[in-house]
């Protein structure tokens, strides 16, 4: 699935600049103010922002601000384009939240290697939270607001977690967001839809489970939502690359 980057600059040389330079990696939104990027952000999954700092209206460090201080966005990495060339405007672009600050003129390469890395390290920390069956939800947080809602989440997933039918919509009255809002913020988050980061949360938690050595795997199958051993088995398999009783098998013995 192609990265999706919204860019927000009002002259429009640069927005066509950066659709030459980076449309056929990246899916593309482009906004001429800050006002049409809320717009977007409310109806796309981003992955990343680059914008303008000076635009008229919402300027570059109150999008920023806004962005990063909002629940529904606050994970999506920002690259501030600015040509003012002082300390001070690092500074505050930094302070409100800012990933990385290109000062202009730039290099195309340059700014195709920020975006590349920013997105492989978010990619990288999301893969390994899916494969691995101890790391907890925390490690996908990017931000102290991003942490207290996976906390949230992650805890109400496994106060539930005997229950099958666990559904977004029950998870997303939870969190007091939308249906569309709560899976647009898991997908961009995590790379996984709600469903998808339930079964993972049943999955770690059986793998705690199995190392305790205290339950059959039928009964930590039943106690971890699954009404079926042969899916619970099949799911443990496709995220950890092995089967319930090898990673049993594979664990220190005391």
């Amino acid at each position: 699935m192609t990265d999706s980057i919204l860019i927000v600059d009002d002259n429009t040389d640069i927005q066509d600049f950066l659709s030459v330079v980076l449309g056929d990696t990246y899916t593309l939104h482009l906004a001429s103010n800050g006002e049409m990027a809320r717009t977007i952000l409310d109806n796309e999954v981003i992955n990343l922002i680059i914008s303008d700092i000076m635009m008229p209206g919402i300027d570059g460090f109150e999008l920023c601000r806004q962005v990063k201080s909002n629940v529904e966005y606050c994970h999506i990495p920002i690259i501030l384009l600015t040509s003012k060339n002082t300390y001070k405007a690092h500074i505050e672009g930094l302070e409100v939240g800012a990933d990385v600050y290109i000062q202009k003129p730039f290099s195309s390469e340059l700014l195709q290697v920020q975006i590349a890395n920013l997105l492989r390290n978010r990619r990288k920390i999301k893969d390994h939270f899916a494969s691995s069956p101890f790391d907890d939800v925390g490690v996908m947080a990017h931000s102290k607001t991003d942490e207290a809602f996976l906390k949230k989440l992650d805890e109400f997933i496994k106060d539930n977690i005997k229950d099958p039918n666990i559904e977004i919509d029950m998870l997303a009255e939870h969190m007091f967001m939308s249906r569309t809002t709560f899976y647009r913020k898991i997908k961009s988050l995590s790379s996984l839809s709600p469903k998808e980061l339930v079964d993972i949360t049943r999955l770690k938690k059986a793998a705690g489970l199995i190392a305790e050595n205290e339950h059959t795997l039928y009964e930590i199958s039943r106690m971890v939502g699954y009404s079926s051993q042969s899916l619970f088995s099949r799911n443990f398999q496709k995220y950890f690359k092995m089967t319930p009783i090898a990673y049993f098998q594979s664990l220190p013995r005391k």
